[in-house]
């Protein structure tokens, strides 16, 4: 046999070597059950999808959600409260597995990270006083608006308002509701359900009781994981398959939100 079949030989050997011996990387679900903890980062100042209860445990939609799939996947729950702007990047360096906190998917987000089908309904619109006329983007013109930063509320009124326009960014929504409530800012996009909640705490002749001014968009929460994982995201999404076709994750919305499951939710398996 000549020298060059001898290195061919050799080559081949080498690779079926490599091939059979390289380990091969864990998915995150391997790692969840063999850790036999789920760790989730959820919200604690948005109620009613996360808050501090007064037995001060985090309680609302996400926790319930979070809990569901702890429990089909077997694993002991550890709760990671976030903000907005971080949870992301918690998801990112590995500090949770899953990110559970009014999370919507767009071109941006799903760059860097992946989504499960959607688990709530959750529109996202500008709020404020009735005596303010706002009925689109262009009417914030020379006015200002408080968001939390890092939220859809965000990005997508960065995109929409006037040049002349101020979005007034807060690190968290307790920040912005309390620049709200005390007359810091005089507008706020944020999400229905929580512009509601804090209507509802009011009184009804306040002259700042935020009322509706337009939909921003109409969107839904998703679970986030990492890129490259696509047996916990099989597994979240069959979690949340049987969960919408048994009626646990409608109980879970109706008791939270009070509305439904949205059809359009439901039918929603990817």
């Amino acid at each position: 046999m000549n020298t060059v079949k001898l290195c061919l030989m050799a080559c081949t050997l080498a690779i079926v070597a490599f091939v059979h011996t390289a380990p091969v990387r864990a998915d995150t679900l391997d790692d969840i059950a063999k850790r036999g903890v789920l760790r989730v980062a959820v919200p604690q100042d948005f109620a009613p999808f996360g808050s501090v209860g007064t037995n001060m445990q985090v309680e609302g939609l996400d926790i319930d959600v979070a809990a569901l799939l702890a429990k089909k996947l077997g694993a002991r729950l550890e709760l990671v409260p976030v903000t907005s702007a971080n949870r992301i990047p918690y998801l990112q360096t590995k500090k949770v597995d899953l990110v559970i906190s009014t999370l919507g998917k767009d071109a941006e987000r799903d760059k860097v990270i992946d989504f499960s089908q959607p688990y709530s309904p959750y529109n996202n619109s500008v709020f404020g006083p009735a005596n303010v006329k706002v009925d689109g983007p262009a009417d914030l013109a020379g006015k200002t608006v408080g968001v939390a930063r890092g939220t859809f509320q965000d990005l997508l009124l960065t995109k929409s308002v006037p040049a002349t326009a101020t979005v007034k960014r807060y690190d968290d929504n307790n920040g912005m509701i309390a620049a709200y409530v005390s007359g810091q800012v005089p507008l706020i996009g944020t999400g229905d359900f929580v512009a509601t909640k804090l209507a509802s705490m009011m009184p009804a002749n306040a002259p700042n009781r935020p009322v509706i001014k337009y939909v921003i968009q109409e969107s839904s929460c998703r679970v986030g994981l990492n890129k490259n994982e696509p047996k916990l995201l099989a597994k979240v999404n069959v979690v949340l398959t049987d969960a919408k076709k048994n009626g646990e994750l409608n109980a879970i919305v109706q008791k939270w939100l009070h509305v439904p499951l949205p059809q359009q939710v439901a039918q929603t398996l990817d």
